[in-house]
């Protein structure tokens, strides 16, 4: 199996290139590859579940250590990796389906879909790769890519939203390429199993935590979180709706927070101050997003702040339970906090990407993002309006939609880690997101309605409902991940990546620290 590990990166970067060469003489290339590719991978990613947990290297070119030395690129792939994996190519056939319907309204879809496909090999690229600079390098990959399609529409806020992305997005770039540059000069080495055992054997240093705040910095700008979230609430609306999708639920996650949990984990040794470090960031992104996003009438910019607070859930999950590993805290607390973060982080993939395409949706028919010139929707629009409920109720956790299952471990773990204030803002900011999509929902979806006449609404193609009615679907099938059974199949592997934290660099190279 692990000589399959490159095709994650191989097809999309296939595709990329076989869709312009091959457009030029049949349009719909682009629009035939690009979905069968995404599908295959979606598949693909999925089987890696089958396999007992296990840590799989692949080294290219054959390249494999010498006397313990890494000479070669490797790629890895762990439980957190298949997590991820299955995340990115999921939400990435859902887009890429919804996009054969939405992208007519659009010119130059080939240039579309090669740009997707970049995107994709770059997020693969880096939840598999085993050495920082070429993580650094598929970030690169995934973000440039990002910051066309941002600016697709080629129109004024597009333009400036993307140039505001590309300005923030190089400062995060130029953070995080120092902190490699540093660590290179400290360790003689990129590869990230081979720098764990450096630094575990030359202990704490002043310098790594210098390096360590600049990777907070460069990836906490890439997952936009508070205070480095300035490009997102631009950069959401003004991109294609399966675009937003895709930056919201996978790009944030891939390209930032997955970055600081394998580089803080199975990395650098965790210490107490960067872990409330991060406990406090994603505290503050939890509520200041919520606050930020309550007040907004444009649709995608709602749906953008709540991006901000829902990975705020996210990196308060993983952030508490770094803080209870470096005080040699209880195990199983430690334990709880990492799976409610990343069950979080699946969920909020699903139903945050479900809710962008949905005002993709609104938008397409009515015209505008903007909830004051809707309303009455629900009667034509069926499919649109039911799907927008579901992710609306997963986002705000309520039961049975999955959210709340990922909510609810989170805030369990809070009140036995003592973290009562944030267990406390947790259910809190819950209250806030609720009323935040009853207000989208009274605006756009209830109400007479105001588009009569020659100016009725109907539903969305079939290619854009379906995917909407999929994604909705999983917002209700993920809640199983409750039980013990699929828990262990799918979240125990990532959450056992985290915890024991010498593993990933013990089986990569047979070190015993």
């Amino acid at each position: 199996m692990k000589e399959w590990i490159p095709l994650f990166v191989v097809l999309p970067l296939a595709g990329a290139f076989i869709i312009p060469v091959a457009g030029s003489v049949w349009k719909s290339t682009g629009r035939v590859v690009t979905p069968l590719l995404m599908l295959f991978l979606t598949v693909f990613s999925l089987l890696f579940f089958s396999f007992k947990p296990q840590v799989m290297v692949y080294y290219v070119g054959g390249w494999e250590p010498i006397d313990g030395i890494p000479v070669g690129i490797h790629f890895v792939v762990d439980g957190l990796s298949v997590l991820m994996l299955a995340i990115i190519n999921v939400i990435a056939f859902a887009a890429s389906f919804y996009s054969l319907s939405y992208m007519h309204r659009f010119t130059g879809d080939r240039y579309f879909y090669t740009l997707f496909c970049l995107m994709v090999a770059g997020m693969n690229g880096v939840v598999i790769t085993g050495d920082l600079f070429n993580l650094f390098v598929f970030l690169e990959i995934a973000v440039i890519s990002s910051y066309a399609l941002v600016a697709f529409g080629i129109e004024k806020a597009e333009l400036e939203a993307s140039f505001k992305y590309q300005v923030l997005g190089g400062v995060a770039s130029l953070l995080i390429l120092l902190g490699i540059a540093v660590i290179y000069w400290q360790t003689q080495t990129l590869n990230l199993a081979d720098i764990s055992v450096v630094l575990q054997e030359a202990g704490n240093h002043k310098t790594l935590v210098f390096v360590q705040m600049l990777f907070i910095a460069g990836f906490g700008l890439k997952a936009a979180m508070i205070p480095f979230h300035a490009w997102l609430p631009d950069a959401h609306p003004s991109a294609p709706a399966p675009i937003s999708a895709m930056l919201s639920g996978v790009l944030i996650k891939a390209v930032g927070v997955y970055s600081i949990m394998r580089l803080f984990f199975n990395m650098f040794a965790i210490s107490y101050e960067i872990s409330m470090l991060i406990v406090i960031i994603g505290t503050v992104s939890m509520v200041g997003g919520v606050f930020l996003a309550i007040g907004q009438w444009d649709f995608k910019r709602l749906l953008a702040y709540h991006s901000i607070s829902q990975m705020g859930y996210v990196v308060v999950g993983i952030g508490m339970g770094m803080v209870i590993l470096s005080v040699n805290g209880d195990q199983r607390i430690a334990t709880l906090a990492i799976t409610g973060g990343l069950f979080h982080m699946v969920n909020h993939a699903i139903f945050k990407s479900l809710l962008f395409l949905n005002s993709g949706a609104l938008e397409y028919r009515t015209g505008t993002r903007m909830l004051r010139e809707m309303g009455g929707v629900a009667d034509q629009m069926p499919i649109t309006s039911a799907s927008t409920l579901s992710a609306s109720m997963a986002i705000s956790g309520i039961p049975p939609f999955n959210g709340f299952f990922s909510k609810l471990l989170i805030i369990i773990a809070a009140v036995a880690g003592g973290f009562y204030l944030i267990a406390v803002l947790a259910v809190v900011v819950s209250f806030i997101t609720l009323a935040s999509f009853m207000k989208a929902h009274r605006y756009a979806f209830s109400g007479i309605p105001k588009f009569k006449g020659k100016n009725m609404l109907k539903e969305v193609p079939f290619t854009m409902g379906l995917s909407m009615v999929f994604l909705a679907s999983m917002c209700l099938g993920l809640s199983l991940l409750v039980i013990p059974f699929l828990r262990d199949l799918v979240l125990a592997p990532a959450v056992d990546a985290l915890m024991n934290m010498l593993h990933y660099s013990q089986h990569i190279h047979g070190y015993t620290l």
